[in-house]
C-alpha cells in the first residue's frame, strides 16, 4: 500500500456527532505518550500532520485523517495520564467507547503499547473494550528502537501474557525512528479492506451456483 494523500478532515469533541460515511476506518488507541501521533505520521509519510507533543494527554478529540480519498485513520484520545482529572478521563473513555460501539465503517483497531513496559491497567481495560465490541485488535509495540534486539522476544511475550492475547492476535513491533513494522501494518490494513464479509461471500457463492 502506498500513501499518496493524507489530510485531517474531521475533529470530534465530546458532544460532536461522529461522521457518517462508507469508507473503511482504522482506529488507533493507546495511552498518552505511547507514540500514537508518531506512528500515524510515519504511516502517512508526513512529519507533523498528526501533532506530537511532549505534554501527555494533549489529544482530547477523535481525529479523522482521510487517506488517498479512500479510507480513514482515526486517532482516538490518549488515556491514562495521571494529571488529567477523573471527570476528564471519564469523558474521554465515553468518547472512545461511543466510537467503538457506533462506527459501522471500522475495519481494524490498533492498540499501541510501549514495548519497554508491561501493559498497565488502562491498556488491559482498552483491550477489553475492543474485544467486547467484537474486534480482534492488532497490538503495536512501539519504541522498538529503545530496547536491545536481544530483548525483543522477551518483551513481546510479556505483552501477550499481560493482555491475555490468544494466538490469533498479531503483535507488531514498531520503531518511529527506523520505521520497522510500517509495511506490515499497512499490509494488514490492505488485507482488511479486501476481506469480503461472510454474508456477502455466501451471497456471491449462491449467485455463481445459480448461474451454473
Amino acid at each position: 500500500m502506498i500513501i499518496k494523500q493524507a489530510e485531517l478532515e474531521t475533529v470530534c469533541g465530546v458532544t460532536s456527532k461522529l461522521p457518517e460515511h462508507d469508507a473503511p476506518e482504522f482506529a488507533f488507541a493507546g495511552k498518552s505518550n505511547v507514540g500514537k501521533s508518531s506512528l500515524i505520521n510515519g504511516l502517512m509519510n508526513r512529519k507533523n500532520l498528526a501533532r506530537t507533543s511532549g505534554q501527555p494527554g494533549k489529544t482530547q478529540t477523535i481525529n479523522f485523517y482521510k487517506i488517498n480519498q479512500e479510507f480513514y485513520f482515526v486517532d482516538l484520545p490518549g488515556y491514562g495520564f495521571a494529571k488529567v482529572s477523573e471527570a476528564e478521563k471519564a469523558k474521554w473513555g465515553k468518547m472512545i467507547e461511543r466510537y467503538l460501539t457506533k462506527s459501522s465503517a471500522l475495519k481494524l483497531v490498533f492498540l499501541l503499547v510501549d514495548i519497554r513496559h508491561e501493559p498497565g491497567a488502562n491498556d488491559k481495560q482498552m483491550y477489553g473494550w475492543i474485544t467486547a465490541n467484537g474486534f480482534t485488535p492488532v497490538v503495536i509495540a512501539t519504541k522498538l528502537d529503545k530496547i536491545n534486539r536481544s530483548q525483543k522476544d522477551k518483551q513481546l511475550k510479556l505483552i501477550r501474557n499481560a493482555l491475555g492475547c490468544d494466538s490469533s492476535v498479531k503483535i507488531v513491533p514498531y520503531s518511529a525512528v527506523t520505521k520497522q513494522g510500517r509495511e506490515e501494518i499497512l499490509s494488514l490494513m490492505e488485507e482488511a479492506m479486501n476481506e469480503v464479509p461472510a454474508g456477502e461471500a455466501t451471497s456471491k457463492e449462491e449467485t455463481i451456483n445459480e448461474k451454473r
